[in-house]
């Protein structure tokens, strides 16, 4: 679930939350360079088990890290999870 955004998708846990959103057209969170490098993709986690990714520090803070945030191109979910995504960029 996406809860500024009032969506939500199901992925798989092989498959990227950027994936699995792309997949089932949900358009609930930005899309960018797919590997990890540009942060567009930029959300808070709020609760659910998952792995990640390697992620580019200059994006992803160890700060960030411990408060939640992650890159969802590189965020395997692991159990159902409460996000929220980062304002939509113009």
């Amino acid at each position: 679930m996406v809860n500024n955004r009032n969506t939500g998708f199901l992925c798989p846990e092989n498959k990227s939350l950027l994936l699995g959103m792309e997949q089932n057209a949900a358009k609930c969170i930005d899309v960018g360079c797919r590997g990890g490098g540009c942060g567009v993709c930029k959300i808070r986690i709020i609760s659910g088990e998952f792995d990640c990714k390697v992620m580019s520090k200059a994006q992803v803070s160890e700060q960030e890290q411990q408060a939640g945030y992650a890159l969802a191109c590189r965020v395997l979910p692991r159990s159902e999870m409460v996000i929220e995504a980062s304002p939509h960029k113009k």
